[in-house]
């Protein structure tokens, strides 16, 4: 780095942390990451190569290939649009935090600490969902090979090692962080490449575009198609989760009020022209529609009938290593949650969880509760062949919720809101109540059983997870309303200065 750069990168540095001085924090976490590392740490928890693949063979019952093509342009233009109104309130409060701060300056402390709780939930339950989907296709890789066939017992062993692995490389500190994230961006788009390419040169034969943009698959014992989309749109909506990881760690990058905010956006509009691709690749690909569906991971089945043994082990193994790296980057979002919500005294044992490793400016101690959380959501799955799902409908309606909250606080109270570098100008009304209102359908439609008959096995637990979540956040509130020290960030001015700085 030249001598000018470094005197660049060190101004922004010091007026990064002037600003988080005026948002009321003592700089304590080391900013060691720029502007790709905001956008490579959104870019990896999305992980299409994890979201896709993982909830494929759901998406091949309820609704089939024309609800996951489709579902996929509709929904990502829907999250396009959530993303545009966070990066906007993100820009005006880069913290670790990021949405219960937020929540808290434009709404009250009460906004604030329950935004906190879901978005927390659903960090963890992302981890728990890449994890655990990771653990689902390293079970088929070493069934492919060695014919040892997962049983839900090992699947959770597998996932359990890759939880102590992560939390290594989290503890090691943010710059190798940055530097597997960094790594994870291109695994990713290489990944897709090639498996997209070899999925098309391979097969003797291919689908009809018909048949990939048209055909409507109904097994999950509903009979009404309308609901059967609805619910198929979970796919989509799922893999388009924990973007706000540029946000929680805005405290950790350079030009942050700018940075955070195009990684955010960035990340999706990569993000929704890779899956799209991907997904359009695999259903091409499709030999046999049933064998497929009633596979243990189709997305294998696809690669075993065109590739054979030794080729879809090779597919299988950039699916797996790009699920790891979402892994990776979820404990790292989900630790600086923990972290900053500790930090303002909202956690039961905050004064645990808030610690700072004086060598790694790392929280070290949340990384373990990133950690503990996501084992916990997991394991029903020890008994449960449904759980899974349940786990990703536990993210989608724990975090999406959270990144609309501050944005409809915004909307409700302008007069509180100073906007920061990165704004939307004369369309931040329109595409902030837009933003609300597809959240508010998806929450409601997330909570909603998946198969029919309901029993005990096949019941959607996101809502009652849900429902633990906002319980245990309403009886620890009593305590924690007088421990809570979130500041109070006087607008008048503040983010008015900093975009004259930034420009």
């Amino acid at each position: 780095m030249s001598h000018a750069a470094k005197r660049l990168r060190t101004g922004r540095d010091r007026r990064d942390e002037e600003h988080l001085r005026d948002l009321g924090y003592q700089p304590v976490l080391a900013r060691r990451m720029g502007g790709f590392g905001s956008f490579a740490i959104s870019f990896s928890i999305i992980s299409v190569l994890s979201g896709c693949m993982t909830l494929y063979g759901f998406g091949l019952v309820t609704g089939g290939p024309a609800v996951m093509l489709w579902g996929w342009a509709g929904v990502g233009l829907m999250v396009l649009f959530i993303g545009m109104a966070l990066a906007e309130v993100t820009s005006a409060y880069p913290t670790s935090g990021a949405m219960f701060y937020m929540a808290h300056q434009l709404g009250g402390p009460r906004w604030g600490y329950y935004t906190g709780w879901i978005n927390l939930l659903g960090l963890l339950g992302g981890i728990a969902g890449s994890g655990y989907g990771a653990a689902l296709f390293i079970g088929a890789l070493l069934d492919l090979q060695f014919d040892i066939a997962p049983t839900p017992e090992s699947t959770m062993v597998v996932f359990t090692a890759i939880l102590l692995l992560f939390a290594g490389f989290n503890l090691a500190g943010v710059r190798m962080v940055n530097l597997l994230n960094s790594i994870s961006v291109w695994w990713h788009l290489l990944g897709v490449a090639v498996i997209v390419a070899v999925l098309a040169i391979a097969p003797d034969s291919h689908q009809s575009p018909s048949f990939v943009f048209g055909e409507f698959v109904n097994d999950t014992g509903w009979s009404n198609p309308l609901y059967v989309t609805a619910v198929g749109l979970l796919l989509t909506q799922y893999t388009f989760t924990g973007y706000d990881a540029s946000a929680h760690l805005s405290e950790e990058t350079t030009n942050a009020s700018v940075s955070a905010a195009r990684g955010i956006v960035r990340s999706i509009w990569v993000s929704w022209i890779a899956g799209f691709v991907l997904l359009a690749g695999l259903t091409f690909a499709i030999q046999d529609y049933a064998a497929t569906q009633g596979a243990d991971v189709p997305p294998a089945q696809i690669f075993i009938d065109v590739l054979g043994t030794d080729g879809a082990t090779a597919l299988l193994l950039i699916v797996i290593v790009a699920q790891l790296f979402c892994a990776n980057a979820g404990i790292a979002a989900a630790s600086r949650m923990a972290f900053a919500f500790s930090r303002d005294g909202a956690l039961p044992g905050s004064a645990l969880w808030q610690r700072v490793s004086a060598r790694t400016q790392t929280p070290y101690a949340a990384v373990w509760l990133a950690v503990a959380g996501p084992f916990v959501l997991a394991l029903p799955s020890l008994y449960s062949e449904t759980a899974y799902t349940a786990v990703t409908a536990i993210n989608v309606i724990g975090i999406t919720p959270s990144y609309v909250i501050p944005v409809y606080l915004r909307l409700r109270h302008p007069h509180r809101f100073a906007p920061g570098p990165w704004t939307l100008g004369r369309w931040s009304r329109v595409v902030g109540w837009i933003a609300v209102c597809w959240v508010g359908f998806a929450t409601v439609l997330f909570c909603l059983p998946q198969v029919s008959p309901v029993t005990a096995a096949s019941m959607n637990y996101a809502s009652v997870a849900l429902a633990v979540a906002l319980l245990l956040a309403t009886v620890w509130w009593p305590f924690a309303r007088r421990s809570l020290t979130t500041p109070t960030y006087d607008t008048s001015g503040k983010n008015a200065e900093l975009l004259q700085e930034v420009i």
